[in-house]
């Protein structure tokens, strides 16, 4: 499955964004997703993560209550809904397939397609 993330921009903080990551390929729905991202100059970490059929879903303690991810296996696109944006959010944003769901390990996730930028301005 290849992956491209999109959504990303400039917002102050406090706005929210969505980002959607769209998935080529018929096996989309028989993958687990997640979200990471890379701020500059730190490594990449785990956001969020979801189910192959959207059912279950599992956050990063730093985004809980705040991000909502999501997915529709018809179209063969997962999204990130991100509200109340803070400036430590800044970061590029990947999507990639899940190999091990629950885990929030970078090595267990992979498919990583070109990620979206997210900049948030305080």
């Amino acid at each position: 499955v290849q992956l491209q993330a999109s959504g990303g921009g400039l917002v102050q903080a406090g706005d929210s964004l969505r980002l959607s990551c769209a998935a080529s390929g018929r096996t989309f729905s028989t993958y687990p997703m997640g979200w990471f991202r890379q701020a500059p100059g730190k490594e990449r970490e785990f956001v969020a993560a979801i189910s192959m059929n959207g059912g279950t879903t599992y956050y990063a303690a730093s985004v809980k209550g705040r991000f909502t991810v999501s997915r529709d296996n018809a179209k063969n696109v997962v999204y990130l809904q991100m509200n109340s944006l803070k400036p430590e959010d800044t970061a590029v944003y990947y999507c990639g397939t899940n190999r091990v769901y629950g885990s929030t390990r970078l090595g267990d996730f992979g498919s990583w397609g070109q990620g979206t930028l997210v900049t948030v301005s305080s």
